[in-house]
């Protein structure tokens, strides 16, 4: 839903998030690619992962007649082995060929202008009251969609955290083990050769 301003760009975050134990490539179309600017448009989202897609609707010059708009957004999804960057994805990743399975969702877009009131008006009439909760909604909406994003880069900096600990907490163990049998292993040599034969 993008609130619709004269000579104004326009902004709307999707948030997409991988639930499984892959790595997943993500791309995001539209029907209309001058008039809207998506970063990033395609990306991989690791295990358990998420992203904000910022989509921007370029300034307009004049209101659609009743505010109707047929633009669509199609996201388009597939597993990828581990190790690929983004860069490095085939100019077919995203092709249905039936060797690999696309997820696919489409979007809808909906425009809405700022009313007199400083509430919103979509292209479907509404009431004040319900005016007022979509507000509200949209001020909450946004507020959970930043939360997210802090949180999700505190969970990665956690992880990164974890992962230092883990690293050189087991080369010290290692280490260590591997210094402890070395050291018995030449006292016990240096018991039985210095050890007079009983022959």
């Amino acid at each position: 839903m993008f609130s619709v301003e004269l000579d104004k760009p326009s902004f709307c975050n999707l948030q997409v998030s991988n639930n499984t134990e892959h790595h997943v490539a993500f791309k995001v179309k539209t029907t209309s690619p001058k008039k809207y600017f998506v970063r990033p448009n395609t990306g991989i989202l690791l295990p358990h992962d998420s992203c904000v897609i910022r989509v921007t609707l370029q300034p307009k010059r004049e209101y659609p007649p009743n505010m109707q708009c047929k633009d669509k957004f199609l996201l388009q999804s597939t597993i990828v082995p581990r190790n690929t960057n983004t860069d490095d994805l085939p100019a077919d990743t995203f092709n249905k060929d039936g060797t690999k399975e696309i997820q696919e969702c489409k979007l809808k877009v909906i425009y809405e202008t700022n009313s007199d009131d400083g509430g919103f008006n979509s292209f479907t009439s509404q009431s004040p009251d319900s005016t007022t909760a979509i507000q509200h909604l949209k001020d909450e909406r946004d507020t959970a969609v930043r939360q997210t994003v802090q949180l999700q880069q505190e969970l990665d900096f956690l992880k990164r955290q974890r992962k230092r600990s883990n690293g050189s907490s087991f080369s010290f163990v290692f280490a260590s083990l591997v210094g402890l049998v070395g050291i018995t292993v030449g006292f016990l040599l240096n018991l039985s050769l210095a050890s007079p034969s009983t022959a």
